[in-house]
């Protein structure tokens, strides 16, 4: 883990940023960044005492907010029940939920990633086992 408060102790004595790096054990780039997103988020030593590593790194890089995708998923099992009828393919079943999606205005799955999805279904329900024998040891009969 990045010693943040080590690299800004340092820094605020006139230290080089390569002897930085060499100390903290850590990449020359590193250090830069910490330097660099510390003097815009307005982060300088001395520190308060409450203020540790993780705390640190909240603040110099702070998470992300992920955002719920807006796009419509279909019935995986609904398209694995069509799938058992005859002349029945992926590409009509994708190009049915196309038109589910414009009627309902919603953002659609691309054919790749609707099958991609499709597959990943099919693999978790698969119920099957497998059982390790050595050739010859048992014979099963039907």
């Amino acid at each position: 883990m990045t010693q943040y408060r080590e690299i800004l102790r340092l820094h605020s004595q006139g230290i080089s940023q390569r002897s930085i790096a060499r100390s903290c054990q850590c990449s020359h780039d590193r250090v830069s960044q910490v330097i660099t997103k510390a003097a815009t988020s307005e982060i300088c030593w001395p520190l308060d005492p409450k203020i540790t590593d993780p705390v640190l790194e909240q603040s110099l890089y702070p998470k992300k907010i992920s955002r719920k995708s807006s796009r419509r998923y279909p019935d995986y099992a609904y398209i694995d029940k069509e799938m058992m009828r005859n002349g029945v393919t992926l590409k009509l079943l994708w190009k049915e939920f196309c038109e589910e999606c414009h009627q309902a205005q919603a953002l659609l799955l691309m054919y790749s990633q609707f099958c991609f999805h499709y597959r990943e279904f099919v693999e978790k329900k698969r119920a099957t086992m497998h059982t390790p024998r050595k050739p010859g040891e048992q014979i099963e009969v039907d």
